[in-house]
């Protein structure tokens, strides 16, 4: 499947956020000695599943070749044994102007980090989509916020490079 996808940084946590669905999410990028691994071991709510993210070409990263397999419980146990870098997060859906955002609350080591992400059906919907008003900056092209690059990193490592651009930890 091919994703189309914009993402932002958080200017502030919108109104209602917080009365929003959400879930916990843990995943767990491998290889571990990777310094950007493409493989995620994902455990959202009660779901289980391995996926592989990738870009398209190198040069768009909102365009990404995304392959995922269903997991059970057992397939997923006998992968959580590996070696992993993790990334904890609660994932709200919040509805916005007839767009649903997900909006990622990273916790522990990332504890400060609000990421926005959208998903489109279509190029065209893509391009005339206009920034929300609570988000600071695009960060789809910028590699930092990719989530096998911020698994395994505490906020203080990345914490300069986004203060550069003007955030504030949420």
């Amino acid at each position: 499947m091919i994703e189309l996808e914009l993402t932002y940084l958080a200017k502030y946590i919108p109104d209602g956020l917080l009365n929003c669905p959400a879930k916990k999410i843990i995943d767990r990028y491998l290889p571990f000695e990777s310094s950007h691994p493409v493989l995620r071991l994902r455990k959202s709510g009660e779901k289980m599943e391995l996926t592989k993210k990738r870009l398209i070409d190198d040069i768009d990263a909102s365009r990404q070749l995304e392959e995922t397999i269903s997991l059970d419980i057992d397939e997923f146990e006998a992968l959580a044994k590996l070696s992993a870098q993790i990334v904890v997060k609660t994932r709200y859906y919040y509805p916005y102007d007839g767009v649903t955002f997900e909006v990622d609350v990273f916790e522990e080591a990332l504890n400060g980090l609000v990421l926005v992400d959208i998903e489109f059906e279509n190029v065209a919907a893509k391009e005339k989509f206009k920034m929300p008003e609570f988000c600071l900056v695009e960060m789809t092209q910028d590699r930092t916020i990719a989530g096998g690059t911020l698994a395994g990193k505490k906020y203080a490592d990345i914490k300069d490079h986004f203060e550069q651009l003007g955030y504030v930890a949420l």
